[in-house]
């Protein structure tokens, strides 16, 4: 069905892929907020919660409860910050190893769906979809 809104195609097309990712990433056990947060602080070894809401467009209040079911796992660390209201998130050793068994699984949706999508569409959506983020927050 053709939609005329911005928002309801997005969503749409977001809870489409986001039950591909989910099917594959459940094999690993892991949701697909919990392997976003595991790969993001792969990549940035640590952060203030701020900044890893802020780079992945996750309400607070949602970051705070996942960071708590991982740390509860012993994949996340915190520490407190200068500021009592900042506190810094790494990977554990635990956690690296839970994001690594993970990948494979998370590396067979994307391959999934960028067969589906034709290699021609893949990275021009992928940018696309970088401004799309940036453009609603400067919004």
């Amino acid at each position: 069905m053709d939609l005329p809104c911005f928002s309801a195609n997005l969503r749409r097309a977001s809870r489409a892929v986001g039950r591909l990712y989910g099917s594959e990433l459940r094999k690993s056990g892991l949701e697909t907020t919990q392997f976003t947060l595991l790969a993001a602080l792969a990549r940035l070894d640590e952060a203030m919660q701020g900044e890893l809401a802020q780079r992945l467009a996750i309400d607070s209040t949602t970051l705070t409860r996942t960071l708590g079911r991982l740390e509860e796992q012993g994949w996340v660390a915190t520490r407190p910050g200068e500021d009592r209201r900042e506190r810094w998130i790494r990977l554990t050793a635990r956690g690296r190893r839970r994001y690594e068994a993970a990948l494979p699984h998370w590396q067979a949706a994307q391959e999934r769906l960028r067969k589906a999508l034709g290699e021609e569409n893949w990275s021009p959506i992928l940018e696309r979809l970088v401004e799309v983020t940036r453009a609603a927050e400067a919004a």
